[in-house]
């Protein structure tokens, strides 16, 4: 065994998870090598919230993830809280910001909270290599990796490779296949909190509509016991984006319909319309909606959604109609052709089950030396900074049982 090539812990990966787990590991005394194929450390991190990664989320419950074992995240998350990230954040004085529902952003740029891991990770000692292909691995002890750059060798591994989601920032399916090769189950992978795509009449709307913006209420009615997200619904020249479309992506499935409250605002839309009415006999649906929403979104909506009722003065609505108008504004169903997928996904779900991992630790139950974390594993938040708390949690569990060894 070369030494100089052996280690108390090799990382694959220099995202989120791999990065926190590996500068824990480190300045608890482990010797730590991270392996990392792309040519820059934490891609993901620095296209992250606009350029500003969303970092953490101050309310982060297990309630904002979905996993087969919704149950499984809790103990990470209870041991490694928002409020222990933003310490390390406000050491490395970095100005950040809560932007809306708990959620933290950078105030200059997440080249801030990339820089601070990486400063962390020097400090502790831990070598960093990129461009790295690993060619072979085994998996017994002490774990062997073959690479482009040379044979790594260590007493554990930590597998931190994320997902597929958005394959150009380093997306890859390479920690479901070591976990393949120990004979792990693997939860059915599909793009999350990812933008819906349409190839029926609704595409031309929305194409339309391009880069305009309104408040809505999302659900699928079709899938048990999915929440529904009121946020912005952005129109896309392929569909429907926006945070309220991304979070309900996660829950839904092709062929599946969404159900959409066009106005959430409004608690009663009959009553409302009907009292517009009362009070404007001789105006038009446009003018009441425009009340509500920007002007050519509200007449492309009457063009498309509420035709038959474009000329008619208000006064010349009877009741029935004003109902009718109000369950087309309020309850709104129509079907994605599907969406934008792993090229502009957030997260990829599902992935290594849970049953086979420790969830105080992230180890492989049977084999203590090997840890999933982060994203590979079953378990994905909610749009807003959950994703990122699932990192650092799952990363600090596991270099906490390394640190014990």
């Amino acid at each position: 065994m070369n030494q100089a090539n052996h280690y108390d812990v090799i990382v694959l990966g220099a995202g989120a998870a791999g990065l926190l787990c590996a500068l824990t590991a480190g300045h608890g005394g482990k010797r730590v090598l991270v392996l990392e194929k792309s040519n820059k450390p934490g891609k993901k991190i620095l296209m992250s919230g606009g350029g500003r990664c969303n970092f953490t989320n101050i309310h982060t419950s297990a309630e904002n993830f979905l996993s087969a074992n919704p149950h499984f995240c809790k103990s990470a998350l209870k041991r490694y809280t928002p409020w222990h990230f933003i310490e390390m954040v406000n050491q490395h004085d970095i100005p950040y910001h809560e932007k809306e529902l708990g959620q933290l952003f950078c105030d200059r740029s997440s080249k801030d909270i990339v820089n601070m891991l990486l400063d962390e990770c020097a400090d502790a000692h831990v070598s960093i290599r990129l461009d790295v292909e690993v060619l072979d691995s085994t998996l017994d002890l002490p774990v062997q990796v073959k690479t482009s750059q040379g044979t790594f060798s260590a007493e554990n591994l930590v597998i931190a490779t994320g997902g597929l989601s958005i394959p150009k920032m380093g997306g890859s399916g390479f920690g479901y296949e070591l976990a393949e090769r120990l004979g792990l189950q693997i939860r059915a992978q599909r793009a999350g909190l990812v933008p819906f795509v349409f190839t029926d009449a609704h595409k031309a709307l929305f194409s339309a509509l391009s880069g305009a913006s309104i408040e809505v209420e999302v659900c699928s009615p079709e899938t048990s016991q999915a929440p529904s997200f009121r946020h912005q619904m952005l129109f896309t020249h392929r569909g429907l984006s926006g945070p309220s479309m991304l979070q309900i992506s996660s829950y839904w499935d092709l062929g599946q319909t969404l159900k959409i409250n066009l106005m959430p605002e409004v608690d009663d839309v009959t009553l409302d319309l009907t009292n517009y009415k009362l009070s404007s006999p001789q105006k038009k649906l446009a003018q009441w909606l425009c009340q509500y929403w920007p002007n050519k979104v509200a007449v492309a909506f009457i063009e498309y959604l509420l035709a038959e009722f474009k000329e008619k003065t208000l006064q010349d609505l009877s009741k029935e109609e004003i109902k009718k108008i109000a369950n087309s504004l309020s309850c709104w169903q129509l079907k994605p052709s599907g969406t934008e997928g792993y090229r502009t996904a957030e997260v990829t779900l599902g992935g290594v089950d849970t049953q086979h991992l420790s969830s105080k630790n992230l180890s492989l139950i049977g084999h203590p030396h090997l840890y999933f974390i982060g994203e590979v594993v079953d378990v994905t938040g909610h749009l807003g900074g959950h994703n990122f708390q699932w990192a650092w949690a799952s990363g600090y569990a596991a270099a906490q049982d390394l640190i014990a060894k």
